[in-house]
């Protein structure tokens, strides 16, 4: 099969100073009085009319843009929450929806708002939306719901891992839109609609994604994850599995710059989109740079919290690349933590 390669470069860089003479934004450091999105669809008439919420309501658009926490974090720390801030801001007039494992049952805006409150540095976001995840509900009516049913969680090494990519999966095919990971930081628009990420050439990620409701590819990719589950690698399911389900639709090529494919129906953006700092090299994110990168090919940053296992954090006021990433894409996060602030009630 031909593949057409697409050259996507974008030329507005998100920063125009050294990291020496970055100054924070004061006005972009908001509180928690100012509402930063424009975010108005009917969803928000049916938030402010009815009486029951949910998110088939909510994602019913197709152009959602979807966060999960699969384990028991009660509290996600900061980088969670700069994620979904950041995506907010990107995507200022699509929702985005945070579901949580283990949270309290939400069936009514007043529940919503409530459970919103815990987490001051994004209630204030209107397009933004907590629900729990209910894994058995979400499974449902897809290939994953049989083995759902049999899995025992107690013997699975990688659970939350292995939950989570059957999670995304679901929830994408029945709702479409993008997921993104927890640890990636918006910094522009994704122009595609139908796209996987390259980590490599020739490696898909699972971390971010984006499909219509319902398309094939998401299908094929449930009935391999259960045909060939394996809980005991890691990735089987996750990154392994997306790079078997792409193979069946093309021969895929090597990158040779910074051009996107086609893979049937199916973009393939360039590892510079999402990760332009590889796995290898996450602690970069964590090191002060002489210049700040510009980014310019990139839509959203991945920082690798797998790697890193919560163990490095922004330090406001380090001029970390981190720091200076928080600055620029979730001011009111930082101006939380730069001020001290509880970013949990």
């Amino acid at each position: 099969m031909n593949n057409h390669i697409i050259e996507m470069t974008s030329t507005t860089p998100f920063y125009s100073q050294s990291p020496s003479t970055i100054s924070v934004n004061q006005e972009n450091i908001v509180t928690q009085e100012v509402l930063v999105s424009t975010y108005k669809t009917s969803n928000d008439m049916e938030k402010n009319t009815s009486n029951y919420l949910n998110p088939g309501d909510i994602l019913s658009q197709g152009n959602g843009i979807i966060f999960l926490e699969s384990g028991s974090r009660a509290q996600p720390p900061p980088l969670v929450l700069c994620a979904i801030e950041s995506a907010a801001r990107v995507y200022s007039d699509r929702p985005i929806v945070f579901f949580i494992n283990g949270l309290p049952e939400i069936n009514t805006n007043d529940d919503e708002n409530r459970t919103r409150k815990r987490f001051p540095t994004i209630s204030y976001l209107q397009n933004v939306y907590i629900f729990p995840l209910k894994m058995k509900e979400v499974f449902k009516d897809t290939p994953l719901f049989p083995w759902y049913q049999k899995i025992d969680p107690t013997r699975q090494k990688h659970w939350m891992h292995v939950s989570s990519d059957g999670c995304r999966l679901a929830l994408i095919w029945k709702y479409g839109g993008i997921y993104m990971d927890t640890d990636i930081i918006s910094v522009r628009p994704i122009p595609e609609k139908t796209f996987l990420a390259a980590l490599y050439s020739q490696d898909s990620s699972n971390g971010v994604f984006g499909l219509p409701p319902r398309h094939n590819f998401t299908w094929t990719a449930m009935e391999d994850f259960v045909k060939n589950y394996n809980g005991a690698i890691w990735g089987q399911q996750g990154p392994q599995l997306f790079t078997r389900t792409l193979r069946k639709y093309c021969v895929i090529p090597n990158f040779t710059a910074v051009e996107d494919i086609i893979c049937g129906n199916i973009s393939f953006l360039n590892p510079q989109r999402f990760y332009p700092i590889p796995y290898p090299s996450w602690r970069l994110y964590y090191k002060v740079w002489e210049k700040i990168p510009t980014f310019n090919d990139s839509y959203a940053l991945h920082l690798w919290n797998y790697m890193n296992k919560d163990v490095m954090t922004m330090v406001p006021g380090s001029n970390t690349l981190v720091d200076n990433l928080y600055k620029q894409h979730c001011p009111i996060t930082y101006g939380a933590l730069l001020s001290n602030e509880s970013i949990y009630l």
